[in-house]
Protein backbone atom coordinates (compact mmCIF):
# COMPACT_ATOMS: atom_id res chain seq x y z
CA UNK A 1 0.00 0.00 0.00
CA UNK A 2 2.85 2.10 0.77
CA UNK A 3 4.07 1.81 -2.88
CA UNK A 4 1.02 2.28 -4.25
CA UNK A 5 0.11 5.25 -2.16
CA UNK A 6 3.84 6.59 -3.09
CA UNK A 7 3.05 6.16 -6.63
CA UNK A 8 -0.12 8.32 -6.50
CA UNK A 9 1.97 10.93 -5.24
CA UNK A 10 4.13 10.84 -8.07
CA UNK A 11 1.58 10.78 -10.42
CA UNK A 12 -0.48 13.79 -9.11
CA UNK A 13 3.01 15.73 -9.54
CA UNK A 14 3.08 14.45 -13.25
CA UNK A 15 -0.42 14.82 -13.73
CA UNK A 16 -0.50 19.01 -12.50
CA UNK A 17 2.63 19.48 -14.90
CA UNK A 18 0.37 17.45 -17.94
CA UNK A 19 -2.23 19.31 -16.67
CA UNK A 20 -0.80 22.64 -17.14
CA UNK A 21 0.15 22.13 -20.91
CA UNK A 22 -2.68 20.34 -22.10
CA UNK A 23 -5.12 23.74 -20.82
CA UNK A 24 -3.10 24.91 -23.68
CA UNK A 25 -3.35 23.05 -26.05
CA UNK A 26 -7.06 22.66 -25.16
CA UNK A 27 -7.49 26.46 -25.07
CA UNK A 28 -5.64 26.52 -28.48
CA UNK A 29 -7.67 24.51 -30.29
CA UNK A 30 -10.84 25.37 -29.17
CA UNK A 31 -10.26 28.83 -30.54
CA UNK A 32 -8.10 28.78 -33.18
CA UNK A 33 -9.23 24.97 -34.61
CA UNK A 34 -5.70 23.33 -34.92
CA UNK A 35 -3.54 20.98 -33.04
CA UNK A 36 -0.71 23.20 -31.81
CA UNK A 37 2.22 20.83 -32.10
CA UNK A 38 5.33 23.46 -31.12
CA UNK A 39 3.04 23.37 -27.77
CA UNK A 40 5.86 21.17 -26.27
CA UNK A 41 9.01 23.16 -27.74
CA UNK A 42 7.44 25.89 -26.19
CA UNK A 43 7.63 24.24 -22.51
CA UNK A 44 10.91 23.41 -23.49
CA UNK A 45 11.77 27.23 -24.38
CA UNK A 46 10.42 28.42 -21.14
CA UNK A 47 12.04 26.13 -18.60
CA UNK A 48 15.43 27.07 -20.31
CA UNK A 49 14.85 30.91 -20.55
CA UNK A 50 14.39 30.56 -16.65
CA UNK A 51 17.78 28.36 -16.83
CA UNK A 52 19.56 31.20 -18.21
CA UNK A 53 18.30 33.79 -15.79
CA UNK A 54 18.63 31.24 -12.47
CA UNK A 55 22.22 29.82 -13.97
CA UNK A 56 23.49 32.23 -16.05
CA UNK A 57 22.62 35.03 -14.39
CA UNK A 58 22.15 33.73 -10.44
CA UNK A 59 18.99 35.01 -10.33
CA UNK A 60 17.14 32.81 -7.40
CA UNK A 61 14.11 30.69 -9.20
CA UNK A 62 11.49 32.75 -7.82
CA UNK A 63 12.38 35.41 -9.73
CA UNK A 64 13.61 33.58 -13.08
CA UNK A 65 10.51 31.64 -12.54
CA UNK A 66 7.78 34.89 -13.54
CA UNK A 67 10.42 36.39 -15.68
CA UNK A 68 10.46 33.18 -18.30
CA UNK A 69 6.93 32.95 -18.12
CA UNK A 70 6.37 36.53 -19.67
CA UNK A 71 8.96 36.27 -22.15
CA UNK A 72 7.63 33.09 -23.20
CA UNK A 73 4.34 35.12 -23.68
CA UNK A 74 6.15 37.37 -25.54
CA UNK A 75 7.87 34.89 -27.99
CA UNK A 76 4.32 32.74 -28.19
CA UNK A 77 1.98 36.25 -29.25
CA UNK A 78 5.15 37.04 -31.86
CA UNK A 79 5.19 33.38 -33.49
CA UNK A 80 1.09 34.12 -33.72
CA UNK A 81 1.64 37.40 -34.80
CA UNK A 82 4.80 36.45 -37.46
CA UNK A 83 3.57 33.56 -38.85
CA UNK A 84 -0.27 31.84 -37.26
CA UNK A 85 -1.68 34.55 -38.22
CA UNK A 86 -1.24 34.67 -42.01
CA UNK A 87 -2.65 31.15 -42.68
CA UNK A 88 -5.29 31.41 -40.32
CA UNK A 89 -7.78 31.81 -43.53
CA UNK A 90 -6.43 28.38 -44.78
CA UNK A 91 -6.91 24.65 -44.67
CA UNK A 92 -6.40 23.34 -41.35
CA UNK A 93 -3.68 20.62 -42.11
CA UNK A 94 -1.71 24.61 -43.38
CA UNK A 95 -1.70 25.31 -39.09
CA UNK A 96 -1.12 21.94 -38.64
CA UNK A 97 2.46 21.32 -40.31
CA UNK A 98 3.53 25.30 -39.75
CA UNK A 99 3.45 23.80 -35.91
CA UNK A 100 5.14 21.20 -37.06
CA UNK A 101 8.27 23.39 -38.75
CA UNK A 102 7.70 25.71 -35.57
CA UNK A 103 8.75 23.20 -32.80
CA UNK A 104 12.15 22.18 -35.13
CA UNK A 105 12.53 25.92 -35.27
CA UNK A 106 12.58 26.06 -31.46
CA UNK A 107 14.42 22.75 -30.93
CA UNK A 108 16.83 24.04 -32.88
CA UNK A 109 17.51 27.43 -31.47
CA UNK A 110 17.39 25.75 -27.78
CA UNK A 111 20.24 23.37 -28.93
CA UNK A 112 22.26 25.74 -30.58
CA UNK A 113 21.97 28.17 -27.54
CA UNK A 114 22.33 25.86 -25.07
CA UNK A 115 23.93 22.60 -25.68
CA UNK A 116 22.48 18.91 -26.06
CA UNK A 117 23.68 18.27 -22.77
CA UNK A 118 21.46 17.48 -19.79
CA UNK A 119 21.74 20.74 -17.21
CA UNK A 120 19.75 20.91 -13.65
CA UNK A 121 18.57 24.41 -12.21
CA UNK A 122 20.80 24.19 -9.46
CA UNK A 123 23.65 21.31 -7.65
CA UNK A 124 22.14 21.72 -3.93
CA UNK A 125 20.90 18.21 -2.51
CA UNK A 126 16.96 18.78 -0.85
CA UNK A 127 16.59 14.98 0.63
CA UNK A 128 13.07 14.46 0.95
CA UNK A 129 10.55 14.74 3.59
CA UNK A 130 8.90 11.86 5.42
CA UNK A 131 5.38 12.15 6.18
CA UNK A 132 3.58 8.73 6.95
CA UNK A 133 6.13 6.64 5.37
CA UNK A 134 5.70 8.78 1.93
CA UNK A 135 8.67 10.46 0.34
CA UNK A 136 7.86 14.16 -0.90
CA UNK A 137 10.52 15.79 -2.34
CA UNK A 138 10.23 19.95 -1.67
CA UNK A 139 10.37 20.42 -5.45
CA UNK A 140 7.19 18.73 -5.59
CA UNK A 141 5.41 21.12 -3.23
CA UNK A 142 6.31 23.59 -5.01
CA UNK A 143 5.27 22.03 -8.56
CA UNK A 144 1.32 20.99 -6.86
CA UNK A 145 0.95 24.41 -4.74
CA UNK A 146 2.06 26.65 -8.54
CA UNK A 147 -0.01 24.45 -10.35
CA UNK A 148 -3.15 24.93 -8.26
CA UNK A 149 -2.46 28.49 -7.98
CA UNK A 150 -2.48 28.86 -11.86
CA UNK A 151 -5.21 26.55 -12.08
CA UNK A 152 -7.15 28.66 -9.59
CA UNK A 153 -6.11 31.82 -11.78
CA UNK A 154 -7.32 30.39 -15.19
CA UNK A 155 -10.87 29.44 -13.55
CA UNK A 156 -11.36 33.34 -12.05
CA UNK A 157 -9.89 34.83 -15.83
CA UNK A 158 -12.38 32.47 -17.75
CA UNK A 159 -15.46 32.53 -15.39
CA UNK A 160 -14.95 36.21 -14.05
CA UNK A 161 -13.66 38.35 -16.47
CA UNK A 162 -15.03 39.95 -19.97
CA UNK A 163 -12.41 38.10 -21.77
CA UNK A 164 -12.51 35.05 -20.00
CA UNK A 165 -16.25 35.07 -20.78
CA UNK A 166 -15.52 36.21 -24.67
CA UNK A 167 -12.96 33.05 -25.36
CA UNK A 168 -15.59 31.10 -23.67
CA UNK A 169 -18.23 32.31 -26.27
CA UNK A 170 -15.76 32.15 -29.24
CA UNK A 171 -14.74 28.03 -28.48
CA UNK A 172 -18.45 27.48 -28.77
CA UNK A 173 -18.90 29.07 -32.13
CA UNK A 174 -16.49 31.89 -33.25
CA UNK A 175 -19.08 32.93 -35.37
CA UNK A 176 -21.52 34.05 -33.09
CA UNK A 177 -18.89 35.51 -31.17
CA UNK A 178 -18.25 37.65 -34.21
CA UNK A 179 -21.06 38.89 -35.28
CA UNK A 180 -22.09 39.65 -31.36
CA UNK A 181 -19.44 42.14 -31.59
CA UNK A 182 -16.31 40.39 -29.48
CA UNK A 183 -13.12 41.48 -30.70
CA UNK A 184 -11.82 37.85 -31.71
CA UNK A 185 -8.11 39.35 -32.59
CA UNK A 186 -8.03 40.21 -29.21
CA UNK A 187 -9.26 36.89 -28.16
CA UNK A 188 -6.67 35.02 -29.89
CA UNK A 189 -4.04 37.24 -28.56
CA UNK A 190 -5.13 36.50 -25.20
CA UNK A 191 -5.34 32.66 -25.60
CA UNK A 192 -1.71 32.54 -26.72
CA UNK A 193 -0.92 35.05 -23.49
CA UNK A 194 -2.47 32.01 -21.22
CA UNK A 195 -1.33 29.05 -23.73
CA UNK A 196 2.26 30.48 -23.44
CA UNK A 197 2.44 31.47 -20.21
CA UNK A 198 1.24 27.93 -18.98
CA UNK A 199 3.32 26.06 -21.26
CA UNK A 200 6.68 27.82 -19.63
CA UNK A 201 4.89 27.42 -16.10
CA UNK A 202 4.56 23.23 -17.54
CA UNK A 203 8.41 23.44 -18.88
CA UNK A 204 9.59 24.53 -15.90
CA UNK A 205 7.54 22.55 -13.34
CA UNK A 206 8.91 19.37 -15.35
CA UNK A 207 12.45 20.54 -15.89
CA UNK A 208 12.44 21.20 -11.40
CA UNK A 209 11.08 17.58 -10.91
CA UNK A 210 13.31 16.15 -13.20
CA UNK A 211 16.16 17.88 -15.36
CA UNK A 212 16.76 19.65 -18.66
CA UNK A 213 17.09 18.31 -22.07
CA UNK A 214 15.97 19.90 -25.48
CA UNK A 215 13.58 16.63 -26.08
CA UNK A 216 11.66 17.28 -22.46
CA UNK A 217 9.31 19.29 -24.09
CA UNK A 218 8.71 16.69 -27.43
CA UNK A 219 9.09 13.63 -25.03
CA UNK A 220 5.84 15.04 -22.97
CA UNK A 221 3.82 16.30 -25.61
CA UNK A 222 2.31 13.05 -26.26
CA UNK A 223 0.88 12.96 -22.71
CA UNK A 224 -0.19 16.46 -22.99
CA UNK A 225 -2.72 15.48 -26.22
CA UNK A 226 -3.68 12.48 -24.52
CA UNK A 227 -4.74 14.76 -21.44
CA UNK A 228 -6.55 17.21 -23.81
CA UNK A 229 -8.59 14.26 -25.59
CA UNK A 230 -9.28 12.57 -22.43
CA UNK A 231 -10.69 15.82 -21.08
CA UNK A 232 -12.48 16.43 -24.34
CA UNK A 233 -10.54 18.59 -26.65
CA UNK A 234 -11.57 22.75 -26.36
CA UNK A 235 -12.31 21.81 -22.96
CA UNK A 236 -9.98 23.03 -19.92
CA UNK A 237 -11.42 21.92 -17.33
CA UNK A 238 -11.70 18.76 -18.96
CA UNK A 239 -7.73 18.88 -19.54
CA UNK A 240 -6.90 19.58 -16.02
CA UNK A 241 -9.02 16.53 -15.28
CA UNK A 242 -7.47 14.76 -18.31
CA UNK A 243 -3.66 15.37 -16.69
CA UNK A 244 -4.34 14.40 -13.56
CA UNK A 245 -5.88 11.02 -14.90
CA UNK A 246 -3.21 10.41 -17.50
CA UNK A 247 -0.07 11.35 -15.02
CA UNK A 248 -1.45 8.81 -12.09
CA UNK A 249 -2.13 6.03 -14.57
CA UNK A 250 1.63 6.50 -15.83
CA UNK A 251 3.26 6.12 -12.81
CA UNK A 252 0.53 3.43 -11.84
CA UNK A 253 1.54 1.30 -14.96
CA UNK A 254 5.57 0.53 -13.09
CA UNK A 255 3.19 -1.85 -10.91
CA UNK A 256 3.17 -3.99 -13.67
CA UNK A 257 5.25 -3.31 -16.67
CA UNK A 258 8.86 -1.58 -16.62
CA UNK A 259 9.31 2.39 -16.78
CA UNK A 260 9.83 2.27 -20.31
CA UNK A 261 6.81 1.74 -20.85
CA UNK A 262 5.39 4.91 -19.77
CA UNK A 263 4.63 6.38 -22.74
CA UNK A 264 2.88 3.46 -24.28
CA UNK A 265 0.18 4.71 -21.40
CA UNK A 266 -0.52 7.76 -22.97
CA UNK A 267 -0.55 6.51 -26.46
CA UNK A 268 -3.28 3.62 -25.42
CA UNK A 269 -5.32 6.42 -23.77
CA UNK A 270 -5.19 8.16 -27.39
CA UNK A 271 -6.23 4.91 -29.22
CA UNK A 272 -9.03 4.19 -26.52
CA UNK A 273 -11.01 7.68 -26.35
CA UNK A 274 -10.62 7.83 -29.84
CA UNK A 275 -12.67 4.66 -30.24
CA UNK A 276 -15.08 4.72 -27.78
CA UNK A 277 -16.00 8.92 -26.94
CA UNK A 278 -13.57 11.02 -29.51
CA UNK A 279 -15.28 13.96 -27.69
CA UNK A 280 -14.00 12.96 -24.56
CA UNK A 281 -15.26 12.62 -21.23
CA UNK A 282 -16.63 16.24 -20.94
CA UNK A 283 -18.22 16.13 -25.14
CA UNK A 284 -15.44 18.36 -25.89
CA UNK A 285 -15.03 19.33 -29.66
Amino acid sequence: MIEIAQLLVFGVVLGGIIALGAVGVSLLFGILRFAHFAHGDMMTLGAYIAFFFAATLGLPLYFAFPIAIVATIAIAVAIDQVLYRRLRRTAPVILLFSSFGMALILRSVVEMIFGPDTVVYDNAIRLPWTVAGLRIKPDHVVILAGTALLVAALHLFLRHTRTGKAMRAMADDPDLARVSGINTERVIVWTWVIGGGLAAAAGMFLALDTRLVPLMGWHILLPVFAAAILGGIGNPYGAILGGLAIGIATELSTLILPPVYKPAVAFLVIVAMLIWRPTGLFAGR
